[in-house]
């Protein structure tokens, strides 16, 4: 596949491709009750009986709790500080030059830049979230980029290009496995060539008062589902993840590390009609000896193709599970609309304005979950 370059930008940028620099902070030493998650050795997919090995792990982690770690995922320690360096540089950058390249997120899209403060939490306090999103390194995709992420095309692209063929596919495998579908079935519909809201993305949670932290009872992200079928959090030292429990808890996700944290979501949990359970979870503000740091992340979210109806597949599973297709047809909701959608909801705040709403369709029937 050739590589596709980005289309200029309007900001000259100086920055020196050797000067990014970025130092994994210290852990927290506060006593958390910490979630106690499957870790997935993915250096062993290839050896015999490895697939079904792992297939049966990741089968006991999606009936717990739908959050896993996985580990030797083939890059190192460096490659991945390098994208958090690209990410905290492009933070840094001035405000004005950032907007230039600001996503359509009012329509649903998502590629690009999203400035911190569209959300309304509760009355008088926004979001403190600053996003990239880079999409998938194809023709489709191509966009303006910003001098610093076009001074490290290639890095990132590789980047991005590895996580899909050596973490996403191998991953999408499992669940075939796990379904007793053949191998390829998620994986054919999930194709890098074809037009998906894939991306990967640069994070940023900028650090509040106390007062502030008080208002909002310490919650920056409230409990939610993620869009597509799985989200990939490269490991992020300052502690703020929180996983909810199938006994309706909080715990926090430990930076593992050396790991990613993956959760499944909305979109698998569409196409096994509930059995990938769409993982819950939130952010909330880290421990005391972390409240003076800004939280970066890099992420890397997996969607299905945009045309592929999100109905209920043919699983054998399934199938001695009751959880079969439904025989009524019905309006049939696509991958790409769902995104769309959930991606304009959640920038417009209708989610958000009523306090004591959890629950609001989306699209066609299909409803979003807030929990506090």
């Amino acid at each position: 596949m050739a590589e596709v370059l980005p289309a200029q930008g309007h900001f000259p940028h100086t920055n020196e491709k050797a000067s990014l620099h970025y130092e994994q902070v210290k852990e927290t030493t506060a006593e958390l009750d910490w979630a106690d998650l499957v870790t997935l050795d993915l250096s062993t997919f290839s050896t015999p009986k490895g697939k079904e090995k792992l297939a049966k792990q990741l089968s006991y982690a999606i009936q717990e709790i739908g959050f896993f770690y996985i580990v030797k995922f083939g890059l190192s320690q460096q490659q991945v500080d390098r994208q958090f360096a690209i990410g905290k540089s492009f933070f840094e950058l001035p405000i004005e030059e950032k907007l230039l390249y600001r996503a359509d997120l009012e329509n649903g899209g998502y590629n690009g830049y999203k400035p911190k403060g569209l959300r309304q939490i509760v009355p008088g306090q926004f979001d403190n979230t600053e996003i990239y999103n880079i999409p998938k390194f194809i023709p489709a995709f191509e966009r303006p980029q910003p001098e610093l992420i076009k001074e490290n095309w290639s890095e990132i692209s590789k980047f991005g290009k590895h996580i899909h063929d050596e973490v996403v596919t191998k991953l999408l495998t499992l669940f075939a496995i796990i379904l007793e579908l053949p191998e390829t079935f998620f994986t054919d519909r999930h194709r890098y060539s074809e037009k998906s809201d894939c991306h990967l993305r640069y994070m940023k949670y900028h650090k509040r008062s106390a007062e502030t932290n008080e208002k909002l009872n310490n919650v920056w992200v409230k409990g939610h589902t993620d869009f597509g079928s799985l989200t990939l959090l490269f490991r992020q030292p300052v502690a703020a993840l929180q996983v909810r429990t199938p006994q309706e808890t909080w715990k926090w996700v430990k930076p593992y590390p050396g790991s990613i944290t993956v959760n499944i979501a909305d979109s698998l949990s569409f196409l096994t009609n509930g059995f990938l359970k769409s993982s819950i979870h939130r952010v909330v503000a880290p421990p005391a000896d972390q409240a003076h740091l800004d939280r970066i992340g890099v992420l890397y979210f997996v969607r299905p193709e945009d045309k592929l109806p999100l109905v209920p597949v043919q699983s054998p599973v399934l199938d001695r599970l009751g959880l079969k297709p439904a025989e009524d047809g019905g309006d049939v909701l696509t991958a790409g609309e769902w995104v769309k959608a959930r991606v304009a909801a959640n920038v417009s705040g209708r989610l958000f304005k009523d306090e004591n709403a959890h629950e609001q369709e989306i699209i066609k029937g299909r409803k979003a979950k807030y929990y506090d």
